[in-house]
């Protein structure tokens, strides 16, 4: 039996999306919040998501597609549970049977600890960039190891550092910056952003990568740009310089990505919309290889 016959809900909500053909892109949503530490409700985030998808226009001048010619397989969202290390077992089942579709695969959350259960079933080779205000490298948070602020050290754990790129960190403490320095985990700093460096800089980074998995939390983006996320950090980057930032991997072959943290309850539109907008443009960036 398929493990999508077994977790899957198969109640697709994406309606943009021309149901001919080939598919180019497999979605999924995950459901997933219980270690939230701050603001609950990012389950509710996948469905968000696809609602502000099916609402915005979807023609993306920038790479010269329109997303309305093609085929998105949404496969709906995996079932809830409020047990971390079940949910990691059900989304590294269905990721790695997804992989050997040999299609990008789209997962949107949700908490951040989500990723722990997609990115360490890509191949070895591949790269990860992760935007996120936080660094999540706690050893444990609230006493918890599967807690989405730590979940970067479990991925580095299990696969090792020298493949991840951190990008926008603004909120940490010092147990987290003594584990970056002895893992030397390559990032590029809010100060790097705000002073207009950053799209050459992540272009420069990724360019080691044959194939780059991309992780999108969008507390990375100041709470003025969007307000609905998890754990909003003040002083943040504009939705324009993250856009930007995603816009210069376009010529990397992106295989996998999430986009985690969305918080409807406390969104106003403008955080499900850029969340869409993130999501259009890395199919479109797809399609174009």
């Amino acid at each position: 039996m398929s493990f999508l016959d077994l977790y899957m809900n198969k109640s697709p909500l994406i309606t943009n999306s021309n149901e001919e053909g080939e598919s180019s892109t497999i979605l999924y949503g995950i459901p997933f919040d219980s270690t939230h530490s701050y603001r609950p409700g990012t389950r509710f985030g996948p469905d968000a998501i696809r609602d502000a998808f099916n609402n915005i226009e979807i023609f993306m001048p920038q790479f010269s597609v329109d997303l309305e010619s093609v085929k998105i397989e949404d496969l709906g969202n995996t079932k809830h549970t409020v047990v971390a290390q079940e949910m990691l077992d059900m989304i590294s089942k269905i990721t790695s049977e997804l992989i050997k579709r040999e299609k990008q695969i789209i997962a949107l959350g949700g908490e951040h600890l989500i990723t722990l259960g997609t990115y360490p079933n890509f191949p070895k080779e591949t790269g990860y960039i992760v935007f996120d205000a936080h660094y999540d490298l706690r050893d444990e948070y609230a006493d918890i190891k599967l807690s989405h602020a730590a979940y970067l050290r479990r991925i580095i754990e299990k696969k090792g550092s020298d493949k991840i790129i951190h990008v926008g960190a603004r909120s940490y403490v010092k147990e987290e910056l003594a584990f970056k320095e002895e893992y030397k985990i390559k990032a590029i700093s809010d100060w790097d952003i705000r002073h207009g460096n950053a799209p050459k800089l992540v272009k420069d980074a990724v360019s080691v990568f044959d194939k780059l998995y991309v992780s999108i939390d969008l507390d990375v983006l100041d709470p003025a740009f969007a307000p609905g996320v998890g754990n909003p950090e003040a002083v943040g980057i504009t939705s324009r310089e993250l856009y930007e930032m995603i816009g210069s991997l376009e010529e990397q072959n992106i295989t996998g990505a999430d986009i985690v943290e969305l918080c409807p309850t406390f969104d106003n539109g403008a955080t499900s919309s850029m969340a869409a907008r993130l999501m259009s443009a890395l199919i479109a960036m797809n399609l174009k290889k």
